[in-house]
């Protein structure tokens, strides 16, 4: 057993960030040992304040806006990513944490298969983690889980695949401003359309790397371009969360359609209708897999597994396998299997 506790940083100290510390101050074997954000509203204060806690005997952590105060070489196993959703955005950031010899956990969505549309960099990160004998893992709820992963393992079932279809209907209300943001949530629906003709509306970020994850593990050779479909989900109350508010006729969310396809036949299906307090509008949330060929497998959650808790216990149970993998990048299809970390975290680190 690794007789010293496993030493974080939070990079973004947003609606994941700050839920990952909350998380972490929980797990045993394990230290936060600085927080990163630029936020000016969270600068100077401690993090037990900010995040209502009593810091009992414990060493206080002031927030900083500088990484290279709160990251340092020797000082830090694994730097929790939280700040981007964009390969090309996070590759700066990530590296600057590589160089330190600082593993990396990015809940960035492209970064859970970065090769898929940012070959070059991933390369380059590539390159960058293993001179310095560190690790860097993109994940998350999704992409990272539920409609890849997931969708991977039940295939270990089958002795034939024909064809994928992954469907999660889900609630956006745990995530903070970023991604509101990126879905267009509170614009009128002319507002929306006009921003997705001039591609200023991401969307749901993920389709691309999902689709290619399966492919690659499955052994499918993935036709390019990968078609998306892009549309609003108006409401017709009003909704709030703790992020923003949204007024009756506007728009409450995204709807998000992508396809795959293989030797000129369209075998994968990606269906993602996200919104803001969904059962507001009569949405019941839920995960569909259905699986066709030898033998055909239907797999259904309801409700869908809460996307802010999800995504925030992915990258924190996932610490270990980083420390412990092998050095570059790597993605949830390279290491363990994740799992709920309910012992001593310094037990699973490998000597």
């Amino acid at each position: 057993m690794r007789k010293e506790n496993v030493r974080i940083a939070i990079w973004g100290f947003g609606a994941m960030g700050s839920g990952m510390a909350r998380m972490l101050l929980n797990k045993k074997g394990v230290d936060i040992v600085g927080i990163c954000c630029r936020n000016p509203a969270r600068v100077g204060k401690d993090m037990y304040e900010y995040l209502g806690l009593d810091r009992g005997n414990r060493k206080e952590i002031i927030i900083n806006n500088n990484i290279d105060e709160v990251v340092k070489k020797g000082e830090c196993d694994v730097c929790l990513c939280c700040t981007d959703s964009f390969v090309k955005s996070a590759f700066d950031k990530i590296k600057s944490i590589l160089v330190k010899g600082v593993n990396v956990i990015s809940i960035a969505e492209e970064m859970a298969y970065p090769k898929a549309q940012n070959e070059d960099l991933c390369k380059e990160l590539d390159k960058i983690a293993k001179e310095n004998n560190v690790t860097v893992l993109g994940t998350g709820i999704n992409p990272g889980l539920m409609m890849d992963l997931l969708v991977v393992a039940l295939t270990g079932a089958m002795s034939e695949v024909t064809h994928i279809k992954a469907e999660r209907v889900n609630s956006l209300s745990p995530f903070g401003k970023a991604v509101m943001i990126e879905q267009g949530i509170g614009l009128t629906e002319d507002e929306f359309l006009s921003k997705v003709k001039e591609g200023h509306l991401s969307g749901h970020v993920g389709f691309h790397e999902s689709i290619e994850m399966i492919t690659d593990a499955i052994g499918w050779k993935l036709d390019k371009p990968i078609r998306q479909e892009q549309a609003p989900i108006k409401s017709d109350v009003y909704r709030e969360t703790p992020y923003i508010k949204v007024e009756a006729g506007n728009v409450a969310g995204c709807s998000m359609k992508g396809f795959g396809t293989v030797d000129g036949e369209e075998k994968i299906e990606m269906i993602h209708p996200q919104q803001v307090e969904p059962h507001l509008g009569g949405t019941n949330t839920g995960d569909y897999i259905t699986l066709k060929g030898t033998p055909n497998i239907n797999m259904q959650i309801n409700p869908e597994v809460d996307g802010g808790i999800g995504t925030i216990a992915m990258a924190v149970n996932m610490i270990p396998h980083v420390i412990n993998s092998r050095k570059g990048v790597k993605t949830m299809l390279d290491l363990p299997v994740p799992r709920a970390i309910m012992g001593d975290m310094r037990e699973l680190i490998e000597e």
